[in-house]
């Protein structure tokens, strides 16, 4: 809905721009959430008519659909501006979201960002652009609310009063002393003291959570799901503050790890282009190496095969029921792993937990495979043999295949319950260990179990 909504507004807006109706232009953008303006920019066709919408926009909220933009649009609309209107829109911007700006552009156009930045913001910029990637320092953001452990209530209200409007966030400040991180407060906390000259020492929360600097920013993002935090204080090696992570930042964090999982899950290279701003190339290189990767390694498969070819000679209708049993195998270890992972990424597991969840496993693909074989068996009796009328399919043929199904969901449930964690203790995404990877191992493991299990029944 929203999307045909923006779709519609930005029709209208280049009706509109034909007839040069710019008070009416302005009239509807300003009602507008600044992401909304920003998903109306990128629907439309012309976008060389974006710089002209933009500068009819209001500064702060020119500021903040910015911020919302994609970053092809955000290069188009700096290379267009005047060091002026650049300088504007970067003294209305939080220090994290130019730091995500910069990332985002090639070398010429940051050394024209951080020219037009005031030196303050540009100190900023450098200092957190030094911090590892994916580390909290590098999404935090250092304009917060810092308040002294002598100062009053009512000498706290009135600095957040002149200094509130620069910070990101003024519902949570922060109580330090020579930069040392002492504790907290909330404007509720100040609002709700008994008089404005209560001592800030007297009120604030000394049971401060923090993060160091260099904390991975998904962690970063778990806490403050957890504590259901606003923001996050994050403090260098000496406890010294240093700036906050919000919970928009956590969100982003959250979303961007999310997707990038999803990729390497479904057997792709990540990638920072949403599918619509992706062209057929771009989709090409995110693809191509897994699906070589994958494409060489069932070389494995066909070797089994052909190890085998004597047995399947002998029992021919054993090959009608290997994609039944490679696609269970598959199926079953997907479960295991996406489900590990799941929980790797919540926090839940650690390496230390690793024979715990194997025995659970263990059990859990037991009583899979009981039931998967039971049908097995009636389903080949059944259909095969009795609908189908196919004479090859023998009593002893059903009892293979059912116990290469029983077999072959505990080796794939163990095997991917334990990858991904071994992958995570050895430093790997476990993400990595997911269906295509796991898939093309248990197929493998597969065919053995099922060609073992006949040479033993029929042989």
């Amino acid at each position: 809905m929203a999307e045909r909504s923006a779709v519609t507004i930005a029709g209208t807006l280049e009706v509109l721009l034909g007839e040069k109706k710019y008070s009416t232009i302005r009239d509807i953008l300003v009602t507008m959430n600044p992401s909304d303006v920003a998903g109306v920019f990128e629907e439309l066709e012309d976008e060389k008519v974006i710089p002209l919408l933009f500068r009819l926009l209001p500064k702060d909220q020119a500021a903040e659909a910015f911020v919302e933009m994609e970053p092809e649009h955000q290069e188009l609309l700096i290379k267009g501006f005047s060091d002026s209107e650049l300088k504007e829109v970067l003294d209305e911007l939080y220090v994290d979201d130019a730091v995500d700006i910069v990332e985002e552009m090639p070398a010429n156009v940051v050394r024209r960002i951080l020219a037009a930045a005031a030196p303050e913001m540009r100190r900023d910029i450098n200092g957190i652009l030094r911090y590892p990637e994916d580390s909290a320092g590098s999404i935090m953001t250092t304009e917060y609310v810092s308040l002294r452990p002598a100062m009053t209530v009512g000498e706290a209200i009135l600095r957040i009063r002149r200094t509130g409007v620069d910070k990101e966030t003024i519902y949570t400040c922060y109580v330090t002393k020579d930069r040392y991180l002492m504790g907290l407060v909330s404007v509720k906390d100040l609002l709700l003291a008994q008089d404005d000259e209560t001592l800030i020492s007297d009120i604030m929360e000394t049971n401060v959570i923090s993060v160091s600097t260099h904390t991975d920013q998904e962690e970063v993002a778990r806490m403050l799901s957890k504590y259901n935090f606003i923001a996050l204080p994050v403090v260098d090696n000496d406890n010294r503050m240093v700036g906050i992570v919000t919970f928009d930042d956590a969100m982003d964090v959250l979303e961007e790890e999310t997707s990038e999982d999803i990729a390497i899950m479904g057997g792709m290279t990540p990638s920072e282009k949403t599918y619509l701003h992706s062209n057929p190339f771009d989709l090409f290189k995110q693809r191509i190496p897994w699906l070589m990767l994958l494409m060489v390694s069932a070389t494995f498969t066909g070797m089994i095969i052909t190890g085998f070819e004597n047995a399947l000679a002998a029992q021919v209708v054993l090959t009608a029921f290997i994609p039944m049993l490679m696609d269970t195998g598959g199926n079953s270890g997907s479960q295991a792993s996406v489900t590990i992972i799941r929980a790797i990424s919540l926090g839940e597991l650690d390496f230390s937990d690793i024979l715990s969840v194997i025995w659970k496993e263990i059990r859990t693909a037991v009583l899979c495979g009981l039931a998967l074989s039971v049908v097995c068996f009636g389903k080949i009796m059944l259909v095969d043999r009795l609908l189908l009328g196919n004479t090859d399919v023998t009593t002893f043929v059903a009892l293979v295949v059912s116990l290469s199904i029983a077999v072959t969901v505990l080796v794939a449930k163990t095997i991917g319950c334990s990858l991904p964690m071994i992958a995570k203790k050895l430093g790997f995404d476990p993400a990595v260990m997911a269906s295509p990877f796991i898939t093309t191992i248990v197929d493998a493991l597969s065919l053995l179990v099922y060609f073992g299990i006949a040479n033993i029944v029929l042989f």
